[in-house]
C-alpha cells in the first residue's frame, strides 16, 4: 500500500513538472465526477506501473543481481522500465479509444490524466514516473541490503562474544585444573606438618582447606557471584597462604559494606593474588604488601601490590589476567584497568550490579 501511495503521489508530482499552469486551471474547472474518474484512473495506473516494475525487478534479480553488477543492472532495469511504460501507454490508448467509441467524450473530455492529444508530454510524464518507481525499487533494495548486513554484523558480534565467553571459561577451567594438583599437594604437605605440631591449628587449616575447595567446585560454572561470597572464599584462601608461606606477605583488606552485594566473576581475587605472588619476592624484612580495597566514588575493587621483582624472572603467559579481561569483555561494559608504576602494580576491577 505504501508503494502504491508513493507511485500515486509521484504521478501528480511529475505531472506538475511536465504540464503548464493553464493545464491545471482546466483540470480544476472540470466537474467533480470527472476529477474522481481521473483520480481513480491514476490509482489504476499506479497499480499497473508498480506491478510491471516489481515483475521486472523479480526477473532481473534472478538474471542480474544487484550485488554482481550494479551498473549493468541499473541500465537494464531502467531500459525495461521505459519499455514497460510504452507498452502501458499503448494499452491505455487502445482503452481510451474504446471508451470514446462507446461513451463518446462523456468521461474523457478535458481530463488531463487521459488526454492523449498531448502525446509527447504524456510519454515524458510516464517515463519520469517509471524512473521514479525504478528509483524506489533501488532504494528498497539498498535498505533491505543494509538491514541484512546489519543483522549479519550483529550475528557475528554475538557469535564472537559467545566464542570469547567460551574461551574464557575454557581458560578458567584450565587454570583450575592447573591449580588443583599443586594446591592439593602443597596444602596436604603443610597440613601433615601442622597436625604434628599443633592439632588445633591443623583442624582450622583443614576447615579452611575444605571451604576453599568447596568454593572452587560449587562456583566453577557460575559467571558472577556476590562480592560477599568471594571475600569469604578469600579469607579461607589467605589463611592457607599465610600458614603455608610463614611470613613475607602482608594482606590489607578494606572494603565498604555497601559494595558487598555487587557482583564479581568467581576466583578473580584469587587469580590476582596468585599473579602478585608469582612475580614478586617474599622477604621477612621487606614483605610483599597486597592491598584489596573498594573505591570511594566508583563501583570498583582495587587490588594493588608492591613491586619486588624476582632476581631471576621466569617467562609468564599472563593467562590469569587475560582470563579476567576476557570474562569482563562478555559480562560488563567496563573492563578491568591495569596500571604499573616503579613501585606499585594496580588492577581496578569493576563491580557489576
Amino acid at each position: 500500500m505504501l508503494l502504491i501511495a508513493f507511485a500515486f503521489i509521484g504521478s501528480y508530482a511529475t505531472s506538475v513538472i511536465v504540464f503548464p499552469f493553464s493545464y491545471w486551471q482546466s483540470y480544476f474547472n472540470m466537474p467533480v465526477y470527472r476529477i474522481v474518474v481521473d483520480i481513480l484512473l491514476n490509482v489504476v495506473l499506479s497499480v499497473l506501473m508498480l506491478a510491471i516494475s516489481l515483475y521486472i525487478d523479480r526477473k532481473l534479480n534472478k538474471r542480474i543481481p544487484w550485488e554482481l553488477s550494479p551498473l549493468k543492472r541499473l541500465l537494464i532495469q531502467t531500459l525495461f522500465q521505459v519499455l514497460g511504460v510504452l507498452v502501458l501507454l499503448i494499452l491505455l490508448s487502445i482503452f481510451l479509444i474504446l471508451v470514446h467509441l462507446l461513451f463518446g467524450d462523456f468521461l474523457t473530455k478535458n481530463s488531463p490524466a487521459v488526454n492523449l492529444k498531448q502525446g509527447a508530454d504524456i510519454i515524458i510524464l510516464l517515463v519520469l514516473w517509471a524512473l521514479m518507481v525504478s528509483t524506489l525499487n533501488i532504494g528498497d533494495f539498498l535498505l533491505n541490503n543494509w538491514k541484512a548486513a546489519t543483522l549479519k554484523a550483529a550475528e557475528f558480534e554475538i557469535k564472537a562474544a559467545q566464542n570469547k565467553q567460551h574461551a574464557a571459561e575454557v581458560e578458567l577451567q584450565a587454570l583450575k585444573l592447573q591449580l588443583d594438583p599443586h594446591f592439593v599437594f602443597n596444602n596436604l604437605s603443610v597440613l601433615s606438618e601442622l597436625i604434628l605440631k599443633d592439632q588445633q591449628l591443623g583442624y582450622e587449616y583443614t576447615e579452611n582447606f575444605a571451604k576453599v575447595y568447596r568454593y572452587l567446585l560449587s562456583n566453577s560454572k557460575k559467571q558472577l557471584i556476590p562480592l560477599r561470597e568471594e571475600l569469604k572464599f578469600l579469607e579461607a584462601y589467605l589463611f592457607l597462604l599465610q600458614n603455608r608461606m610463614a611470613g613475607g606477605v602482608v594482606f590489607r583488606i578494606e572494603i565498604d559494606e555497601s559494595r558487598l552485594d555487587l557482583l564479581i566473576p568467581p576466583v578473580t581475587l584469587q587469580l590476582l593474588i596468585e599473579n602478585a605472588l608469582k612475580h614478586n619476592r617474599r622477604e621477612a624484612e621487606h614483605p610483599l604488601v597486597i592491598e584489596i580495597y573498594s573505591h570511594e566514588e566508583e563501583q570498583e575493587l582495587v587490588v594493588a601490590n608492591t613491586l619486588l621483582p624476582l632476581i631471576k624472572a621466569h617467562n609468564s603467559t599472563g593467562i590469569g589476567l587475560k582470563n579476567i579481561m576476557s570474562r569482563y569483555a562478555f559480562l560488563a561494559d567496563k573492563k578491568p584497568y591495569i596500571e604499573k608504576s616503579d613501585k606499585l602494580f594496580t588492577v581496578k576491577i569493576p563491580l557489576i550490579k
